[in-house]
């Protein structure tokens, strides 16, 4: 799909950010550079902790920040009977296993999950959905995404699915860039 910008209306004057100060100032003071790239990459990098925080403004109420609202999400969405090992966990929420034990245990003291060991000698896990935790997931769930179309209402439908394309084309790039 190729996107073509909505041109904005003579009467309404092109909003500007703070990006666009920055801009400004290397164009002046460095005209012989091409900053243009900034002007993606700084207004991603605004924009990830202003949606964070929008997103925590749904989760509080809850009772829940982005690391628990992501483990019961994932488990959630996996399907019946909701459970999941703590690698697979991991690799679904792009987080390392690490970061997963530190969730696992508070939220297990919430009632919100439980792990089981499946063997005698306890090495296989398995994290599963409470009851407790499967109702809160499922009452957070619509009001996040709720939120989030709040937040894409400036778009089209037709911009929604370009932009969407365009960034995950940047997010395969870069994951697939040598580090």
């Amino acid at each position: 799909m190729e996107y073509v910008s909505t041109p904005t209306p003579p009467d309404r004057p092109v909003p500007q950010d703070r990006v666009d100060t920055i801009l400004a100032q290397w164009a002046r003071e460095r005209p012989d550079l091409d900053a243009s790239p900034m002007g993606i990459l700084g207004r991603i990098s605004r924009l990830a902790p202003l949606l964070l925080e929008s997103q925590l403004a749904v989760f509080r109420p809850l009772g829940l920040d982005f690391a628990a609202f992501d483990v019961l999400a994932t488990l959630r969405r996996s399907g019946e009977p909701c459970e999941l090992s703590p690698g697979d966990l991991a690799r679904s929420m792009m987080v390392t296993p690490g970061a997963v034990a530190q969730r696992l245990a508070q939220l297990e003291e919430r009632g919100l999950i439980t792990r089981r060991h499946d063997n005698p000698d306890r090495r296989k896990v398995t994290v599963a959905l409470t009851p407790r935790g499967r109702e809160l997931i499922d009452a957070a769930v619509p009001a996040h995404l709720a939120n989030e179309h709040a937040i894409l209402a400036p778009f089209t439908d037709d911009e929604r699915a370009c932009l969407a394309g365009l960034l995950r084309r940047l997010l395969v790039a870069q994951e697939a860039a040598p580090r």
